[in-house]
């Protein structure tokens, strides 16, 4: 258990970066101009394709990782 809580907070670290640089490599569809009463996009919605979808699913998995690590840290402190 020693060496399991001492991994844990290394792993946290690397799928927090991992996380954030996948959220902020998405394209963003709208903008935020939209959220404040800007152009509204009428609905207009795209389907992910490619890298894109790739990116999308892979910051999901590592999304689901992270949570799963902290969720491990409570039964191991």
């Amino acid at each position: 258990m020693q060496i399991l809580a001492t991994i844990i907070p290394w792993l946290q670290i690397i799928f927090a970066v991992f996380l954030v640089a996948g959220v902020l490599m998405q394209q963003s569809e709208e903008g935020l101009g939209s959220a404040f009463g800007g152009s509204s996009g009428g609905g207009n919605w795209r389907v992910k394709r490619g890298l894109g979808k790739q990116l999308f699913i892979g910051t999901i998995v590592v999304a689901i990782l992270f949570v799963i690590t902290n969720i491990i840290t409570l039964f191991v402190r």
